[in-house]
């Protein structure tokens, strides 16, 4: 089961292109491609005459053509073509998905289209700021979306799944402050009086000790913002070397996920070396976190329905964000059913 009224992450803008290309998001395939006028499309990728997916036909002007029979879509979902006959039926189309694309994202609305709001996508400006760098990332995880929220809420892991990259014993002996904004669960940890993390310290140019910080923002159902950085002992973290790693989880089945993953800089920024090594060094952390997390979805499978996690005090985000979620999937379910009482009636 899945939130639906929300924006998840398609695809990166790059990737979209005339050709179609089919993603698979909380169970519904869908085929996105491009306009002549370089607008994005996102059709459910299923035929309305016999379940053949339109990614596997081609695009004829700003419309799909399925290739199996040739029912052609238009950007909207209606059929405007059925080649073997003139009359075109009334059932003939396929459901369309609200898209915006964003700096460098494209998101697409899943749910009920009357619900669609814009000012729900989250702020990833920096993406697009000359101040800052980016290196980007997707991977496909083998596992549940809730088990890389987990992941993301609790960053204690890092002393023991990243110790070549960005880990250090020092993580987990710090506590961290949640703190619960409407849909948004933040989790900040501060390790004052530390050396910089092996993989950014050389980029860094840094010496002797700083002050870390964790700032882990939940825009639940399905983006992480990660405010990281390091800053001078007892100085204000703006003052620092900052980073935004931007996460975009997007559940494709029960046991699989979308992870787009982008990670901003505001320094070394003109240094290729520098985006060289970190594209290397990021690729191992999520492929360590890929590896660890396909082993706990492994793990989950055989465990008895009443046998649940032993939360400590270090997941007290992952509890308010369990909770939240569970609350906000529930009172979607609910008003899911009235609706359909009332068409019934």
């Amino acid at each position: 089961m899945y939130i639906l009224n929300t924006w998840y992450v398609a695809a990166w803008t790059t990737e979209v292109i005339r050709e179609p290309i089919r993603r698979v998001i909380c169970e519904i395939p869908v085929v996105l491609y491009r306009k002549r006028d370089g607008g994005a499309v996102a059709l459910e990728d299923r035929c309305a005459h016999r379940a053949f997916p339109l990614s596997a036909g081609r695009v004829v002007d700003d419309s799909i053509e399925c290739g199996y029979h040739g029912f052609t879509f238009d950007c909207e979902g209606a059929c405007v073509r059925v080649p073997a006959q003139d009359s075109i039926p009334e059932r003939a189309r396929v459901r369309s998905f609200p898209v915006v694309e964003k700096d460098g994202w494209i998101w697409i609305w899943t749910g009920d289209r009357d619900l669609t709001d814009v000012g729900m996508v989250p702020d990833t400006h920096w993406m697009n700021d000359p101040a800052w760098a980016t290196v980007t990332h997707s991977f496909h995880f083998k596992c549940r979306a809730d088990l890389i929220h987990d992941n993301l809420l609790d960053l204690t892991h890092e002393s023991f799944i990243h110790t070549s990259t960005v880990g250090d014993d020092y993580i987990y002996k710090h506590g961290v402050t949640v703190e619960v904004d409407g849909q948004v669960v933040s989790v900040d940890r501060l390790m004052p009086s530390v050396a910089a993390p092996p993989l950014y310290a050389s980029t860094m140019a840094t010496e002797g000790l700083y002050d870390r910080f964790h700032c882990t923002e939940f825009h639940i159902p399905s983006f992480h913002i990660l405010h990281s950085g390091i800053t001078g002992e007892g100085r204000p973290r703006e003052e620092g070397f900052l980073i935004k790693v931007l996460n975009g989880i997007t559940p494709i089945d029960a046991e699989n996920s979308w992870y787009f993953y982008a990670f901003s800089r505001n320094f070394g920024v003109e240094q290729q070396r520098a985006t060289d090594e970190l594209i290397e060094g990021l690729k191992t952390v999520l492929q360590e976190d890929a590896d660890a997390l396909e082993w706990q979805e492994i793990g989950l499978r055989g465990r008895p329905a009443n046998e649940h996690d032993v939360l400590i005090a270090q997941d007290a985000g992952v509890a308010k964000a369990r909770r939240i979620s569970a609350q906000r999937l529930a009172a979607e379910q609910e008003a899911r059913v009235s609706d359909v009482k009332q068409t019934v009636h």
